[in-house]
């Protein structure tokens, strides 16, 4: 059950409006990186959350917090809007310069909801839930959010530089602080679990022993030329972070052999040739001695 007694988690207060801020504010409401996503991840995690009760508190107290956030961004979008022109043929609007703001507005906000915001991105894409995370283990969970916050907070932070408004500095100030809590909250969670060493990999509830532990710790390293630049020093070798391996560089090398598909349904749709040609070993085979086929 939630409440909600009407008041701003934090104040909003535009000094300026810019209907162009409103638009890029937009990213910070239903943007891959914004607070819509982290909502709905949270709470769905929170919902799902099999294990110690402490965790789900935990998440679903931050999932309520960031509804808040959307108000807060929300409220400041409309703010940002007021006063803006609600037609070209506004006095103001004929005016060039005004009229190069409005040509920079998001027109939906005109159009769809009277000057006010709309669960979408600044591009005017609505919010897409497939970018929320909610595996049902905690620590993979705890990752995805650590993830989550750290966009989210390079957002705010590039939200914070390209207004000079003093209103929405303040506002962005506490938001890009609330990130940083959240991110350090996550990670608490991790060390609380026992660390990365206890908690990689993930899942570890599932043997190691039933991997291929030939490659649990190699990188793989696909380039070829004399030109390609160094790796981090500590993949070269050296103890794994979980501490259950050893790191190592090996140069990409291919381990299977070139696939090899039966031929296509005689009404799958494809050409006859295609039907007809040998395919499999024998078919291989052929190609190899006649290059027919």
């Amino acid at each position: 059950m939630f409440y909600s007694d009407g008041r701003l988690q934090y104040p909003v207060r535009v000094e300026r409006p810019n209907p162009v801020f409103a638009r890029a504010l937009q990213q910070a409401i239903g943007g891959v990186e914004g607070e819509i996503r982290v909502m709905m991840q949270y709470l769905f995690q929170a919902w799902g959350q099999r294990g110690p009760r402490r965790y789900r508190e935990m998440i679903l107290a931050t999932g309520t917090e960031e509804i808040g956030h959307i108000e807060m961004l929300a409220t400041a979008v409309a703010l940002n809007l007021e006063g803006a022109p609600l037609s070209f043929q506004e006095e103001g609007a004929k005016d060039p310069l005004v009229g190069a703001v409005m040509g920079g507005m998001n027109l939906r906000h005109v159009l769809s909801t009277g000057l006010a915001a709309t669960p979408e991105n600044a591009n005017g894409v609505p919010f897409n839930a497939s970018h929320v995370y909610a595996s049902g283990n905690v620590a993979a969970d705890m990752y995805a959010n650590v993830a989550a916050e750290a966009t989210g907070r390079a957002l705010a932070t590039r939200l914070w530089h390209m207004t000079d408004d003093a209103g929405m500095k303040d506002m962005l100030s506490f938001l890009i602080a609330r990130d940083t809590m959240h991110q350090n909250q996550w990670l608490a969670v991790i060390e609380e679990l026992g660390g990365e060493t206890e908690q990689l990999p993930i899942p570890n509830s599932f043997p190691q022993s039933e991997e291929a532990r030939e490659f649990a710790y190699a990188f793989v390293d696909p380039r070829v030329g004399g030109d390609a630049g160094p790796l981090p020093e500590r993949l070269a070798g050296g103890r794994s972070v979980d501490g259950k391996g050893e790191f190592r560089v090996e140069p990409a090398r291919p381990l299977g052999d070139v696939p090899t598909l039966a031929a296509p349904r005689p009404n799958g749709g494809a050409q006859a040739e295609q039907v007809t040609a040998p395919t499999g070993v024998l078919g291989a085979m052929k190609h190899a001695i006649t290059g027919e086929g």
